[in-house]
């Protein structure tokens, strides 16, 4: 399950790189400044837990005990497709309504990370 996590957090920060590009090249002009914000700020955040789930799945990898570590991982997989993904598809479609979604991504990621404290302090 490391190497798992350890692939999705490459793909995933491969991904942000592309989609920051993408933005900041392709959108340019063509979305409204909030609009652009809040693609940025999708960028951003898949970018941070990506490199969260690189950190997981290393310490999973030496952990004697990975169970937490596994619910963290795939908290931060949730959160980045609900709170980022949330943020792509509202940002190219307008579609405010899909705002009601991302802050269940930011509970994923909050809880992401705390499972991630336990685990590592359990670890000790």
């Amino acid at each position: 399950m490391a190497n798992l996590f350890i692939m999705l957090g490459s793909i995933g920060a491969g991904l942000a790189v592309a989609l920051g590009a993408f933005g900041a090249h392709g959108l340019e002009g063509k979305l409204t400044e909030r609009f652009m914000q809040n693609f940025q700020t999708g960028v951003q955040y898949q970018m941070y837990h990506s490199l969260g789930l690189l950190a997981i799945g290393i310490l999973a990898s030496k952990a004697a005990s990975t169970s937490m570590f596994v619910w963290a991982g795939w908290l931060m997989v949730v959160g980045i497709i609900l709170f980022s993904g949330s943020l792509y598809v509202l940002s190219l479609t307008g579609i405010t309504k899909l705002g009601a979604i991302t802050p269940l991504g930011g509970v994923a990621f909050i809880a992401g990370w705390v499972l991630l404290a336990i685990a590592a302090v359990k670890s000790l």
